[in-house]
């Protein structure tokens, strides 16, 4: 991916030397305080940037530390509001080396049924329970795997990379690949607990928005965001195995979350449009 900096409103306009990153001058501008908290803030000013293409398709963002400094945050507002803009496919983490900005695509997240909020919570419930337990797995089976156990992660990798482009079926693969891992820990816990589970915890088993979505780019990213955790147990790397899985999940639960957000002000929206209608039907008929 190209690293720009020309017209980046968040790189400074001084010569700086080759490979250094960008200091707290490098930024202007702060997050608008607003009720629903800095990170949303955050979100919002480096999305308009994104959106505006004052920062353009492959720059680099600077570093969390020089982000904090600028905009006079904590780490975990920084991590929060990246999260975010991951979810919302503005930008992508490649964990050891940075986030770049996207393409910004129409309609951004895919759009969740006010129907399918029920059922939303309760995937958001797994993927919870899936950031706790894959990210150590994630970690352990970078320590741990055999070559037998990296060979079978990179069929699966390739099966659903083949299954992408055929439009086939990517969730056994998916499922397969996380199984894997489970099972390299060496603990037989963690692989009993992920078969208990099955693929339903693959978000897009139960969500038919995620299935019917831009398929062919939102696989795609969950393809490149495997590709880091794999690379990661391949090196035998345990806290970028576990920084990669986080961030995979943590990108599933942000969409699903900002989905169900969306899904939640529709469904309000509909029942107060349907609520007036009713009182004024009701007063209508009391004139008459």
């Amino acid at each position: 991916m190209v690293q720009t900096t020309a017209g980046n409103p968040l790189v400074s306009d001084a010569p700086a030397e080759a490979g250094s990153a960008a200091g707290p001058a490098a930024f202007v501008g702060r997050p608008r305080q607003r009720a629903r908290g800095l990170a949303h803030g955050l979100v919002e000013d480096l999305g308009d940037k994104i959106r505006s293409q004052s920062l353009r398709p492959g720059d680099k963002l600077p570093t969390e530390s020089a982000i904090m400094q600028a905009y006079g945050v904590s780490r975990t507002v920084v991590r929060e509001a990246l999260s975010k803009l991951q979810a919302g496919g503005l930008v992508e983490t490649l964990h050891g080396v940075g986030t770049f900005v996207l393409q910004p695509r129409p309609g951004g997240v895919f759009r969740l049924d006010p129907g399918e909020i029920a059922a939303s919570v309760d995937v958001l419930a797994v993927l919870e329970l899936r950031i706790s337990l894959e990210t150590e797995s994630a970690g352990l089976a970078a320590s741990r795997r055999t070559e037998e156990q990296l060979v079978a992660m990179r069929q699966a990798l390739d099966d659903f990379e083949h299954n992408v482009t055929i439009a086939g079926d990517t969730v056994a693969p998916d499922f397969r690949f996380h199984l894997q891992i489970a099972q390299s820990t060496g603990n037989p816990y963690f692989a009993d607990i992920m078969r208990h589970l099955g693929t339903t915890i693959i978000p897009r088993t139960r969500i038919s928005a995620i299935r019917i979505q831009d398929g062919g780019a939102y696989l795609s990213r969950v393809n490149r965001e495997h590709e880091e955790i794999y690379a990661a147990i391949a090196r035998r790397d345990p806290e970028s195995a576990r920084a990669a899985m986080r961030i995979h999940l943590t990108n599933s639960r942000e969409r699903l979350r900002m989905a169900q957000e969306a899904a939640q002000q529709q469904k309000a929206k509909a029942e107060g449009v349907g609520a007036a209608a009713g009182q004024g039907g009701g007063a209508a008929s009391s004139d008459n």
